[in-house]
């Protein structure tokens, strides 16, 4: 299926309370900067929506688009996604940038599919072992994916 943006008023898109990723201080300034110096760039990387609104992709954006004074946005909305591929669109979408909620990610998300979606050595870095039980965790092989539908290989 092929998704094409459309406008959005900015009231009716709604910020992503379980999304684990931002984006602070002057990095967020400049973020803010670069949406008011090039509004376009937001054409060319719209803003991922659920069927009620909801942020998908793009939750700082939202924000920083908010900051920058305007009053819609340019959104794709990802209706043909299932509840499993919504949440895992909201990890995958961000895995290299911004920051993460080390909270929200502890308490809302499944450390496995975390490692799978690729934010293995983020996690890693961040955990310290402190039993025979929490290394084996870590050395714990995780499941390999198919290549090309993405699925779990036994």
């Amino acid at each position: 299926m092929s998704a094409l943006w459309v406008r959005m008023p900015l009231a009716k898109v709604k910020s992503n309370p379980s999304n684990p990723r931002i984006i602070k201080d002057d990095k967020f300034r400049k973020l803010v900067q670069s949406i008011r110096d090039f509004p376009e760039m937001l054409e060319l990387r719209p803003i991922v929506v659920d069927a009620d609104g909801v942020v998908l992709g793009g939750n700082m954006r939202l924000r920083a688009a908010k900051e920058a004074g305007l009053t819609e946005v340019p959104v794709i909305r990802a209706d043909h996604l299932t509840a499993a591929q919504q949440r895992e669109f909201v990890v995958k979408d961000n895995v290299g940038f911004g920051e993460w909620d080390w909270d929200a990610l502890a308490n809302d998300w499944d450390e496995v599919q975390l490692r799978h979606w690729g934010i293995d050595a983020a996690i890693t870095a961040s955990f310290t072992p402190t039993s025979a039980d929490d290394q084996g965790k870590l050395d714990k092989k995780l499941p390999e994916s198919c290549p090309h539908c993405g699925g779990l290989l036994p």
